[in-house]
């Protein structure tokens, strides 16, 4: 991004860089936001004389010497007079506007141009105020900077360094036309690379304790977390898309807004671990290992599908992963068999068992907490409350909604879905309940899906479109995510930035994949319905009609 900080000044903000560049090309129009640290940085330079440092290909900055002393010697102590400097009075607008008689697309030092009247402080305070405002989690990339940027002052800004000072980075060779260029590199040894974060208490059912109150973050975690919900959220909007271009035919059922619930369960288990859901499975399906490409092809019914373009939405299958399941309901006793034959075996493996709140008044559920209560199977059966089965909400629908109380002789847990770090912390609770041969336990994961239950239901008739957009502005799992990553210096608004180019770029061209790729041949239909069988015949439509199934 561009912005105009004086005239002949243009300021890039790239990826990890930072360019300050003057031309005498003053058309340049690519302004696009602002950049508050580099502002800050950047405040107190002076037009005539910064201006001619840069035209002189100085790569040094020039601030008052007495906050050049403060600088250099206690950054905290700098920035907390910065804030002492401004008075209330002279506080800007709203947070992400400048001060009145400052452009936000071309910001300008034009004071001796315009009345003194007009202008109750001066522009430098003004500028200085609000960026107080913006910079709570910029102010670290300062201080982090602050190692790499020789700041003099401006009687000695051509003099020698100091030698125990540490020098800055050369600048690179100015691209045409000729200008001069600081570069100020930032690399990823500045970033924390641990935090811990207070989540929310989870609601117990036949439990000393639950799960912890304060989940531990790496970096590394935190941008695994943030791209497989990017990419799940990207995914189900391409989806979306081509559904309304009826590109995607039949059932389809997307999953954005519950991004944290498959991304804090996948995190919390192994890869030998086994999941079932029910038919809303796109984000599932990726987080088992199937990729944006296979799972967007299965949707158009394409050869290069996940299951070969025969399965479509609901029926997507990877190692350890068992769909995908079109009857409401259905997966949960199937899940108890799979749990049944991890203790069989006794491989120290769990199954993960998943069903929304629309199948959790149904008797088949019952029987199966019946059967894995009696035989401690390893099971987590895991009800992912969205508030709403299909268009009625839950409590139209169920006398208690407390469905994580349901399996009454199993314990239980309700957890935040919203929070991928709550979501993890208690799945892994309730895997070590499950490994410790202790039996099965019950999850509900309260959650909120922003489409409707199916790609035929707008979604708006049984709910307000102004719930739907609180849930987005105050609860939305990615968000949230990058609000703490940010907020504590583990990652930079502009690395999550680059990240969302690349999902965007996948997914895109996984959906060229999905629409170009040709459908499976009719000599196909039949093939892998058994496993492991010999060919066999199989009648078509009309008795002259023979296909062949090959497992």
């Amino acid at each position: 991004m561009k912005f105009v900080l004086l005239k002949n000044t243009v300021v890039s903000v790239k990826f990890h860089q930072v360019y300050v560049t003057t031309s005498e090309d003053e058309s340049n129009d690519a302004c696009q936001r602002e950049a508050p640290s580099i502002y800050l940085l950047l405040l107190f330079r002076r037009s005539g004389s910064w201006r001619q440092q840069f035209k002189q290909r100085s790569p040094y900055f020039s601030l008052p010497d007495h906050l050049l002393q403060l600088f250099r010697e206690d950054t905290k102590a700098f920035l907390g007079q910065l804030e002492d400097i401004v008075s209330p009075a002279c506080r800007g607008s709203a947070l992400g506007s400048p001060p009145s008689g400052m452009c936000p697309k071309y910001l300008k030092w034009e004071a001796s141009r315009r009345d003194p009247s007009q202008m109750p402080k001066p522009p430098q305070l003004a500028l200085l105020s609000w960026m107080a405002e913006l910079l709570t989690p910029s102010l670290r990339l300062l201080i982090d900077l602050s190692q790499f940027v020789s700041t003099t002052s401006s009687q000695t800004a051509s003099s020698t360094l100091p030698q125990n000072e540490r020098q800055p980075p050369k600048p690179p060779p100015p691209p045409p036309p000729p200008g001069a260029r600081v570069v100020i590199s930032r690399s990823f040894a500045d970033f924390t690379t641990q935090a811990t974060f207070d989540i929310k208490k989870c609601d117990v059912h036949r439990l000393e304790e639950g799960p912890p109150v304060r989940a531990e973050l790496t970096r590394d975690q935190g941008l695994q977390y943030y791209r497989t919900m990017q990419t799940v959220r990207r995914m189900e909007l391409k989806a979306d898309q081509l559904y309304k271009q009826k590109i995607i035919r039949g059932f389809c059922h997307l999953y954005d807004g519950q991004e944290a619930c498959a991304a804090g369960i996948e995190a919390a288990i192994n890869p030998t671990d086994h999941l079932i859901t029910a038919y809303r499975a796109h984000g599932y399906t990726y987080t088992r290992g199937v990729s944006v490409k296979e799972i967007l092809a299965e949707l158009t019914g394409r050869k290069g599908g996940v299951a070969k373009g025969k399965g479509g939405s609901m029926h997507m299958y990877a190692p350890h992963f068992y769909g995908g399941n079109g009857i409401v309901g259905a997966q949960v006793p199937l899940g108890a068999g799979i749990a049944l034959a991890c203790k069989y075996q006794d491989n120290d493996q769990i199954c993960v068992t998943l069903y929304g709140d629309g199948a959790a008044n149904q008797g088949q559920l019952f029987e199966s907490y019946n059967m894995a209560a009696l035989w401690k199977l390893p099971c987590i059966f895991i009800c992912e409350n969205n508030g709403y089965g299909m268009g009625t909400s839950v409590e139209r629908a169920a006398a208690s909604t407390d469905y994580y109380k349901r399996g009454d002789f199993i314990p239980g847990i309700r957890v935040d879905g919203m929070d991928v770090l709550c979501v993890r912390e208690a799945t892994k609770f309730a895997a070590d309940h499950c490994r410790a041969g202790k039996g099965p336990i019950i999850m509900e994961l309260q959650t909120y899906r922003y489409h409707g239950h199916s790609m035929s239901d707008p979604g708006v008739s049984y709910r307000t479109r102004e719930e739907i957009q609180e849930v987005r502005t105050k609860k939305d799992p990615i968000t949230m995510l990058k609000e703490r990553m940010i907020s504590t210096n583990m990652a930079s608004a502009e690395e999550f930035k680059e990240m969302d180019m690349e999902i965007r770029k996948e997914v895109e061209e996984a959906a060229q994949f999905a629409t170009s790729d040709p459908e499976p041949a009719l000599e196909e239909l039949c093939n892998h319905m058994f496993y492991n069988n010999p060919p066999l015949e199989v009648r078509g439509t009309n008795p002259w009609s023979k296909l062949t199934s090959v497992s």
